[in-house]
């Protein structure tokens, strides 16, 4: 009865798609639910209640219709917009849900390899020569239990049946496992669920929506079955939900209000009140994270050179001051947000990695890190120098190209991760020095610090007048919380950012384009000509300068970037640099000090050197070590700074020592 109904379903309903499907030699349709519930609400039902039966009887049905071929139609067919009852958070399913249809959202976490398995083992009977097909649903290959001659034993295995499949595991997206650990489930995906383009589309860091059938596996121990058992979900459709904010519902009341406040002359100064309004101060921290929050537009140039529209932020500063709250906040304000710390983070959890999984997927299997699982939103990275730092490493690539790279364990393959990535840093003796530069006061490469297009110093400097402000502010959070209200309600400036992300692509004006230029032109040559090979400002910066400048724009929701926008970022990047670029030695702004070491220092260094080479030339491979502080101080080097330098050349293997008070050149 069902077979019948189902065959006038599709004949009425979808005959094209299945004329379609047989031509292009496809191994399933696409059937609308609603379409099914609005004709035949009986079947609808039952395929909630009791799948195995209803896709039992729609592939009969399938293989009855009267189509143009030879070949019986073998057509799986896969139901998509289930209602909204059927849905499940991961976390909540339970014993109750197996065996009926569900629909789950997830990013996948870790992915097998396509691998051939057994759907149909073919037996021959050695009495009658009986062909028996047992369908396969264990692990295990299932011989049948008789023929229909009477025999019942060994049967000997002469041929089967193959199919592609696939494990992935998902886990519940951010914003839907919020401050708890997100639940996690094996999805079984086999056929036209496994083309490479599919592939592509369920790799790790992909967001799905899977709607199938919840089953259960059973477990055994040393050949005895376990009571626990393990549960999967059986795809029977997978759509691709990449997400780039479209999980924010934006009414059109919403989008009214937001066009409304793009054009108020204060909405910088209401964006910037409403990122952490408990933490008092810190308005160009605060601009600096709105243009985060709102990025750059992405580009990809004719020789498929890509550039990224994401900014990266650094924040290095004294203890108290608030740099850990401020990070959670953040994370909290976008989607695909997610905060981490310190000694918990590693490379692998950071990036990719490669896991071994026997019980589900057989082998080594691709995982996705943080970074990856917030692709399009913004990672918060705190105590960015305790991560270790071949931690640090694994973060190049991701931060400049904005990908990922494996090859690992026979698996080469590269996952997306753009992202941007906010972190905060502590100095190594608690209070930041700013008359050193910041890659002698935090444990983070040179070539990683070079990353960031923006890096900030909160100090904790006495100042009676502000320390009142900020204390009495701080009462204030305790006892009037009520008035610490932020000037946009953190749900909807949510809905802003996704509304300027998903609906501005500004482009540079020339009037914008030549102010940039002539900042980054005027800054290179501030020195030129002068000795010691000082530059204030790199081509990284006149770049993050162009992100900045788009991110001001899309804050107004402007489709051009003019000359305040232009201003706005320089004066964040004047800032950025003064706080960490002044050489208070040179009195010059010197842009090597933001990213490694100050250009004076780099001098000092090789005056250094070439005092060890001439002295190995004159007294031999090892020299005292006062021959060499005694000649620096004749270069102008004081004794403490030499010695310095001679301790930071034996860090690096420059130098080392043969004996005591002796040094030699390697």
């Amino acid at each position: 009865m069902e077979v019948d109904r189902f065959e006038e379903f599709f004949m009425q309903n979808c005959e094209s798609e299945l004329q379609d499907a047989v031509a292009h030699g496809k191994k399933s349709i696409e059937v609308d639910f609603n379409f099914l519930d609005s004709k035949y609400p009986d079947l609808a039902d039952k395929l909630l209640n009791d799948p195995e039966a209803v896709l039992e009887s729609a592939r009969k049905a399938i293989s009855r219709l009267d189509l143009i071929t030879d070949k019986p139609i073998k057509l799986e067919a896969r139901f998509m917009n289930l209602p909204k009852q059927v849905a499940v958070r991961i976390r909540n399913l339970r014993s109750g849900h197996i065996g009926k249809f569900v629909c789950l959202d997830g990013v996948v976490r870790r992915a097998s390899e396509v691998k051939p398995e057994i759907s149909i083992a073919i037996f021959e009977c050695p009495d009658c020569g009986n062909r028996i097909e047992v369908l396969q649903t264990e692990r295990t290959i299932k011989p049948p239990e008789y023929c229909e001659c009477g025999r019942k034993g060994k049967f000997n295995q002469i041929d089967r049946k193959l199919q592609d499949v696939r494990f992935v595991v998902i886990e519940e997206p951010f914003e839907i496992a919020s401050a708890e650990k997100p639940g996690t489930v094996t999805v079984y995906m086999k056929d036209d669920l496994t083309t490479p383009a599919m592939q592509r589309k369920t790799d790790p860091g992909s967001r799905l929506k899977v709607t199938g059938i919840l089953k259960e596996l059973k477990r055994s121990y040393k050949g005895k079955l376990k009571t626990q058992l393990d549960i999967f979900l059986e795809a029977n459709h997978v759509e691709p939900t990449e997400i780039e904010w479209e999980e924010v519902v934006i009414s059109d009341e919403d989008e009214e209000t937001i066009k409304e406040l793009s054009n108020d002359p204060k909405i910088y100064e209401k964006i910037i009140a409403s990122i952490a309004p408990s933490m008092y101060g810190m308005e160009d921290v605060k601009e600096a994270i709105a243009f985060q929050l709102f990025g750059g537009v992405p580009r990809i140039l004719p020789d498929g050179t890509r550039l990224r529209g994401d900014i990266h932020i650094l924040l290095v500063g004294d203890p108290a001051i608030g740099k850990t709250q401020l990070l959670k906040l953040v994370s909290k304000i976008i989607p695909r947000g997610r905060y981490v710390s310190g000694k918990g983070v590693t490379g692998v959890g950071l990036t990719a990695s490669v896991v071994k999984d026997e019980e589900f997927m057989g082998g080594w299997v691709l995982e996705a890190g943080a970074m990856v699982l917030c692709h399009k939103g913004v990672i918060c990275i705190d105590e960015f120098d305790k991560m270790h730092k071949d931690d640090q490493i694994a973060m190049h690539e991701a931060m400049s190209t904005q990908t990922i790279s494996v090859a690992k364990a026979s698996i080469v393959a590269t996952l997306p991760a753009e992202t941007s990535v906010l972190a905060g840093a502590n100095p190594k003796f608690s209070r930041f020095d700013r008359y050193r530069a910041i890659a002698e006061q935090i444990d983070v490469p040179d070539t990683l610090l070079s990353r960031f297009d923006l890096k900030f110093v909160l100090r904790d400097v006495p100042d009676k007048e502000l320390d009142e402000k900020l204390a009495s502010y701080v009462i204030k959070t305790r006892t009037e919380p009520e008035k610490i209200t932020p000037a946009i309600k953190p749900d909807f400036i949510r809905k802003y950012i996704a509304y300027a992300r998903h609906n501005c692509m500004p482009q540079l004006t020339e009037e914008a384009a030549e102010h940039l230029k002539q900042f980054y032109i005027n800054m290179r040559n501030m020195y030129q000509g002068e000795e010691g090979g000082t530059i204030a400002i790199t081509l990284r910066q006149h770049e993050a300068l162009m992100r900045l400048a788009e991110a001001s724009a899309r804050i107004r929701l402007s489709d051009k970037v003019s000359i305040e926008d232009a201003e706005r970022a320089i004066k964040l990047m004047k800032r950025s640099i003064q706080q960490l670029g002044y050489d208070y030695e040179t009195g010059k702004i010197d842009i090597d000090r933001t990213e490694g070491m100050a250009s004076s220092v780099r001098k000092k260094h090789y005056v250094i050197i070439d005092i060890i080479d001439k002295l190995t030339k004159q007294i031999g491979r090892e020299i005292p070590r006062e021959e060499v502080i005694a000649s620096a101080e004749n270069e102008g080097i004081k004794e403490y700074e030499a010695e310095q330098i001679l301790q930071e050349l034996e860090r690096d293997s420059t130098i080392f020592k043969p004996k005591h008070k002796f040094i030699q050149r390697i």
